[in-house]
């Protein structure tokens, strides 16, 4: 694809020059006669590169321009000046300009500035895609028969570009299902947009999906660009697709077999190329049963599926998972814990209802709340389910079901109190609503409780 080039300079013979000079080239040229209209274009097209006029004549002059157009994009800004000096050269790299081209323009010089600054724009885009692969590590812990199973689906789909719905329990790892797939699939090399269908209020997703036109809605002050837009020519995540809306479902089914639509309060159409991966922990032909679904989308998505095990159906990789999961706090700076294999033990007889993120979150727990170096089997008991009772062990003072610190009845209540919600709330994933009405308390009152708590949803 042609690289665009945006021009911005109110002399249209300059515009028309480097426009010839760049189609020459093989680039796609976009002019703007000022830097309100350029930086309006910004906000609605895809630009690699601009070309920045510093002596502009209008209400905006090039150096203004260009802190507004660094404070919110990331891309070579070259500057041209027929009146170039070094303080103004200063300046002008002060603020974030890539380089400084003196006219008249001599066709080398521009071409040369040009290409050096989108070798240097594609080398950060590189680099943040390595430092992205880097922090976010893609890895299915454990050697279960289930998780073997897992890693060879993904081998199998991810090099090619079928779409894949992947499903499972809250918890289970989908997100990190998508991130090994798109790892191991031939757009690699460009980032994974994503968006959580089940966080975005419903008349807000349009936009957020689609991008809207600057005055479209009450707050739209600029042109903004969507997801899709964001994922052409790479691949576009949906998570807890079954959280959208019936109509945004009807939109989003016509774009998928189209590959084309309008921004929210635009006319102009949009083609882009976009492979789709979707996640979702509900059932999705029971919601197509009640009529919360749309069975054309679910086919329409559903071209290789993909089930993510629960953590209670493969209890043979806790103890791998634990390991991974401490790995990690060492990392963020916690002490390093060992969890004995009484401990292991206990933990294997747990249902894990939260899967693996309420595991990550309870070891994390044990790792801040036990002093001691090695964890066993009578803390995780206490601190995994009051109610259960752990294995036998060499000590049989009950003064070791106590927390430490913990001197008075007050304290203790208000100890069990915060495991127990905090346990709840792991189950329902955070889920106010939900856990209230599991607890059977009034929502605002366990907001309360959990705020008088310290306990953050």
């Amino acid at each position: 694809m042609a690289k665009r080039i945006l021009i911005i300079d109110d002399e249209a013979s300059i515009r028309e020059t480097l426009s010839d000079i760049l189609e020459d080239e093989g680039f796609t040229p976009i002019c703007a006669a000022s830097a309100e209209e350029g930086i309006a274009i910004l906000e609605e097209e895809n630009i690699d590169l601009i070309l920045l006029d510093i002596w502009l004549g209008d209400n905006m002059d090039g150096l203004t321009a260009l802190e507004n157009i660094k404070a919110s994009h990331s891309l070579p800004v070259i500057m041209i000046s027929g009146h170039g000096t070094i303080e103004t050269a200063v300046q002008a790299t002060r603020k974030g300009a890539f380089d400084f081209v003196e006219k008249p323009l001599s066709y080398d010089k521009i071409i040369l500035a040009i290409s050096n600054g989108l070798r240097f724009s594609q080398l950060e885009k590189d680099n943040q895609i390595l430092r992205d692969k880097t922090s976010r590590v893609v890895k299915l812990t454990g050697h279960s028969s289930l998780i073997n199973a897992l890693r060879l689906q993904i081998e199998r789909v991810a090099p090619t570009d079928a779409w894949v719905l992947i499903r499972g329990d809250h918890g289970t790892g989908k997100e990190l299902v998508a991130q090994a797939i798109h790892r191991h699939s031939r757009m690699a090399d460009h980032p994974m947009i994503e968006v959580n269908c089940a966080a975005i209020p419903e008349e807000l997703i349009e936009s957020e999906l689609f991008g809207h036109e600057k005055g479209s809605f009450t707050g739209a002050h600029i042109s903004k660009r969507g997801k899709f837009d964001q994922a052409d020519g790479g691949i576009l995540f949906l998570d807890e697709i079954g959280d959208m809306s019936l109509k945004t479902q009807a939109k989003i089914l016509r774009i998928l077999q189209e590959q084309k639509f309008e921004r929210v309060g635009g006319h102009k159409t949009i083609s882009v190329n976009v492979r789709v991966l979707a996640a979702t922990n509900k059932n999705l032909e029971e919601e197509i049963e009640r009529g919360n679904f749309r069975a054309d989308l679910f086919w329409r998505l559903n071209v290789v599926p993909i089930t993510v095990p629960a953590l209670r159906n493969r209890l043979a990789d806790i103890p791998f998972l634990v390991e991974d999961l401490m790995k990690g706090l060492v990392n963020r700076g916690l002490g390093h814990k060992k969890f004995s294999d009484d401990a292991i033990k206990v933990m294997m007889q747990h249902s894990w209802p939260g899967n693996v993120r309420e595991l990550r979150n309870f070891v994390e727990r044990m790792a801040i709340m036990c002093p001691a170096d090695t964890i066993g089997a009578d803390d995780i008991a206490l601190f995994l389910n009051p109610t259960m009772t752990a294995p036998a062990t060499s000590s049989d003072n009950t003064e070791a079901m106590v927390p430490y610190g913990i001197t008075n009845f007050k304290e203790a209540k208000r100890y069990f109190e915060k495991e127990y919600l905090q346990q709840k709330l792991n189950q329902n994933d955070g889920n106010i609503s939900q856990t209230a009405e599991q607890v059977g308390m009034e929502r605002s009152h366990l907001h309360k409780k959990l705020k008088s708590l310290q306990i953050s949803s």
